[in-house]
């Protein structure tokens, strides 16, 4: 979701030379951007080792940062922000800045709009960018999409499909596994399309599986996949269907129609960017993000399986739904 800024600091500063920091994860998929200049990857947990602070400051340091923008506005992204030097830091103010970030950033902007993505953007006021158009150019990965192509033909996937998130990063925003796997089904049913079901990790995969169970022939299990490969999968299929995570965010930044459900998160705060997607939410589990994420996964079990159908059967019959030959 912060792609889109640094897609307009190209566009409107064409010369400026752009670093992105980010930790392994994120910059699987960053790598390659037309946008960025010099990628840096971190090591999860850089902050403990003071060899690996010492060298990112040097590195940092090295390349003459004039301004620093920290959209996550944490503790760790503020620090990573301090150590480049740069004079201007510019975050956000309390509630969406947080921890020391309050201290470091010397900059500090009040939130205006809903969505993470329009909010990010407002910090480019400060560098006289106002409302730029949102891009996220996600860079394409050959060799990932070459064995994503490998994958689909030996599953006889090359026709139009649907793509399945089951995981999600709280426990809270999980839907189960078998109700999933009853859309899956249904859907086949009446659409005669097939679904694949993607992971991470193995308590992801055994959701996975499950799904499969239930939905039997009619869907897939994937095969363990990185992000550049997700991203290969998410431009072809017809849609996601997906909790508030990651891969949702994905999906709508390569163009996929989403169907999202949502419990102790907001879609107008943190669904898919975007008027192609659809949103189902029961009803919002409020309080601060702790106790939300530790909360059980109620909102999410008021979603019923006949609110998902009917959601898919709206995108699919919608005329824009990709297909595998797309």
């Amino acid at each position: 979701m912060t792609m889109p800024l640094a897609c307009a600091l190209r566009e409107h500063y064409p010369n400026a030379f752009i670093t992105w920091i980010a930790e392994p994860g994120a910059g699987a998929v960053l790598k390659g951007h037309a946008s960025i200049d010099e990628l840096v990857v971190l090591p999860k947990r850089w902050l403990k080792s003071p060899r690996t602070v010492w060298q990112l400051r040097e590195r940092l340091h090295a390349l003459q940062i004039e301004v620093a923008i920290d959209p996550q506005s944490l503790s760790k992204s503020a620090i990573a922000a301090w150590l480049t030097g740069a004079r201007r830091r510019i975050g956000f103010k309390s509630p969406r800045g947080r921890e020391l970030s309050l201290a470091l950033n010397n900059v500090r902007h009040k939130l205006e709009q809903t969505h993470v993505v329009d909010t990010q953007l407002e910090l480019l006021r400060y560098l006289d960018i106002e409302n730029p158009q949102v891009r996220f150019d996600v860079p394409r990965d050959t060799e990932a999409e070459r064995s994503v192509d490998q994958f689909f033909k030996a599953a006889g996937l090359c026709e139009p499909f649907i793509t399945i998130n089951p995981g999600a990063g709280w426990g809270s925003k999980q839907w189960p596994a078998d109700r999933f796997g009853e859309v899956a089904g249904r859907l086949w049913g009446k659409h005669g399309i097939r679904s694949l079901v993607v992971w991470a990790g193995g308590e992801e995969r055994a959701r996975a599986r499950e799904i499969a169970a239930v939905a039997g022939d009619h869907a897939v299990v994937s095969p363990s996949t990185s992000l550049p490969q997700l991203a290969g999968v998410l431009r072809l299929t017809s849609m996601l269907v997906s909790a508030d995570t990651g891969p949702a965010h994905l999906a709508a930044a390569v163009g996929t129609p989403v169907v999202g459900l949502f419990g102790p998160t907001l879609p107008e705060v943190t669904g898919p960017y975007g008027d192609q997607h659809i949103a189902i939410q029961a009803f919002h589990q409020s309080g601060r993000a702790v106790k939300r994420r530790r909360t059980p996964n109620t909102a999410m079990l008021a979603i019923t399986v006949d609110q998902v159908c009917l959601a898919c059967e709206q995108v699919l019959t919608r005329g824009d739904a990709k297909t595998c030959a797309a």
